[in-house]
């Protein structure tokens, strides 16, 4: 698909989920796209980690793609760039924070003399590619330099916001005013493209400022240790953080190498001058304990982050009973489990846990319903494009900006084409919207035979039989090995019975191989069941001696 003489709107991730944000607009022949990010695996990838978005769509399409524009450094903003960007073979452009952190993932992969970086303004910079002409926008959100894209085109103009939320007192940067976003209103807007991700929230998402206040309170309370626990990419929560330490007269530790990646590229263009020099893991054992507070990655669960391993006893840092952790974090669905077992660890130390159920220690960086009426009043677009959401979210949204007063709405998902001028918006075709694995070193389709054929493994478990064939295809010998099948006091047993299964079936002969390596797997497999209930994955390797 090509865009004529009209405005195209393509999400190749994040819309339908929350998450791996890749949109792609296209106008006269040519495509920009809006952010490349990730998403992190479930327990249904077993052994991935990282999730990237399918870009087949406009890798066919390279030629005709002009760049890649980043709102913010968001993982599932920037995080494909380092797999993908190279491939691309387009120029980036960032403001300097979000160019710093993108900078340092095309180092660590090796590829930063491969793709062109160029370093935006940070407040309204402004720079044209084909028939688009882009200005950055400055927004609050939970890092520095948030930016929605005011994105001109020849059919209109499109405001797309990334992440945001409104905040009267941020602690970094300086975002838009109402006057500044009306202004843009003024200007006529075709579509505004908004996150979703908190639409269901009644009230606004608060400020900054406020948890400050929640986090003196809780942590002047506190007699022992205090472990705070937060992203990594906020750095605004950083930067409260620092004052909180300040406060309540604690020396300030941190765990954990995003931190101290985030920490180093906010200093390295202007932020975070003011924020205490952290003291060693040394330093932070040896003082007393109420004279030590601790920020650390590791709030979502991960197990090798630094919550996880201080507690499971993995870290230098240690946590005694009367200690507290405070989770200066939102739960972010899914995570759940793995949340949950760094809590029942802690927890068995009488270690005292405060997340934002119990006291004002997070906002969100995303908009809750009046943050978003009041940017339907400013901006009054034609079209409400709502992504960054799951379904039920966007849909939600488009129900809601119409309530409004915005006259017009589409709920898209991930692959669905969109002709949003001229007569839109209206649906078009769909493409392919996958999604790829980062597994060790190689990036695979998720759907493919690798990531199946592991689950099938995790599912059922493994049987490998080897069968030796001497002249006249007579068996000399047998051997079966297993992994994850439930005969554990039985194995011995099994194994034999597997074994004359498998002789009993090679015994038949047969000059086809592959028919005959057939009748062993299915004949082990068939005594597998018997025993189990279970229909493992069995391979054969025939052996002719």
């Amino acid at each position: 698909m090509t865009p004529g003489n009209e405005l195209l709107f393509l999400a190749l991730g994040g819309s339908g989920e929350i998450g791996m944000n890749v949109n792609l607009y296209g106008c006269q022949g040519k495509w920009v796209m809006v952010d490349c990010g990730i998403t992190f695996a479930d327990p249904a990838y077993p052994g991935i980690d990282l999730i990237l978005p399918d870009l087949s769509f406009i890798e066919e399409r390279s030629d005709d793609l002009l760049g890649i524009v980043l709102t913010h450094g968001h993982e599932d903003h920037i995080g494909a760039l380092p797999y993908l960007a190279a491939d691309l073979g387009v120029p980036l452009y960032a403001t300097p924070f979000t160019a710093g952190l993108i900078r340092g993932k095309l180092e660590e992969e090796g590829v930063s003399d491969q793709v062109k970086l160029h370093v935006i303004e940070r407040e309204h910079g402004q720079f044209h590619l084909g028939p688009f002409g882009f200005e950055y926008v400055p927004l609050a959100h939970s890092i520095p330099e948030g930016n929605a894209l005011l994105i001109e085109t020849p059919h209109g103009n499109i405001f797309h916001t990334g992440d945001w939320k409104l905040d009267e007192e941020p602690l970094l940067g300086t975002p838009s005013t109402a006057a500044e976003l009306e202004a843009i209103g003024d200007k006529g807007v075709l579509a505004l493209v908004c996150d979703s991700t908190n639409v269901f929230n009644e009230d606004a998402s608060g400020s900054e400022a406020a948890v400050r206040e929640g986090l003196d309170a809780v942590i002047s309370e506190a007699t022992g240790r205090v472990l705070v626990t937060t992203f990594a990419s906020n750095a605004a929560r950083l930067a409260t953080l620092g004052e909180v330490a300040r406060d309540t007269g604690r020396q300030l530790c941190v765990a954990g190498r995003s931190l101290d990646r985030i920490l180093k590229v906010a200093k390295s263009v202007g932020y975070l001058r003011d924020f205490p020099e952290p003291i060693d893991f040394d330093a932070a054992m040896k003082l007393p304990h109420r004279e030590v507070m601790i920020v650390a990655t590791g709030g979502q669960g991960e197990a090798r982050a630094a919550l996880g391993r201080i507690a499971f006893d993995q870290h230098p840092l240690k946590l005694d009973e009367g200690d507290l952790v405070v989770f200066s974090s939102k739960q972010i669905p899914g995570n759940e489990v793995a949340i949950g077992r760094i809590q029942n660890a802690l927890a068995a130390k009488n270690i005292r846990m405060i997340t934002d159920r119990q006291a004002h220690v997070h906002v969100s960086g995303h908009p809750g319903r009046p943050e978003l009426a009041l940017m339907y009043k400013w901006i009054r677009p034609e079209i409400i494009l709502p992504v960054h959401g799951e379904r039920r979210h966007m849909a939600e949204q488009a129900r809601f900006a119409e309530e409004q007063g915005v006259p017009k709405s589409i709920v898209q998902e991930n692959g669905t084409v969109v002709r949003l001028a001229p007569n839109g918006p209206v649906v078009i075709g769909n493409e392919r919207a996958g999604r790829l694995v980062v597994d060790g070193d190689v990036i695979l389709p998720a759907d493919g035979a690798t990531i199946n054929e592991r689950r099938r493994i995790a599912a059922y478990g493994q049987i490998s039989v080897a069968v030796a064939l001497g002249k006249g295809g007579r068996v000399q010998d047998t051997a079966v090995r297993l992994q994850g099948i439930p005969v554990e006091e039985d194995k011995d047993d099994f194994i034999a019975d597997a074994c004359d299964a498998a002789e009993d079936a090679a015994g038949k002969g047969g000059a086809d191989e592959e028919k005959l390596r057939e009748a062993i797997r299915l004949a082990v497999r068939r005594k597998a069941v018997e025993w189990t209930g279970k229909k493992p994955v069995v391979d054969v390797m025939i052996l002719r001696v």
